[in-house]
């Protein structure tokens, strides 16, 4: 998985209830793009810091 700032990370709810989390990426790790990333998610408007696992993808931003 690779990633630039201004991408969208979107996060699948793998477990019962759990709903899609999305967030833009604001900060990468490393030069090539590989986690982990600074999200700033949607529903809160908090930042993490994010190692995605498998039910996760990322979607180019515009550039």
């Amino acid at each position: 998985m690779k990633a630039t700032v201004g991408d969208r990370l979107i996060v699948e709810g793998t477990y019962g209830g759990n709903l899609r989390r999305e967030g833009f990426v604001v900060g990468v790790e490393h030069a090539d793009g590989s986690p982990p990333y600074q999200v700033r998610w949607l529903d809160n408007g908090r930042e993490s810091l994010v190692y995605p696992g498998p039910d996760a993808r990322v979607v180019p931003g515009h550039r």
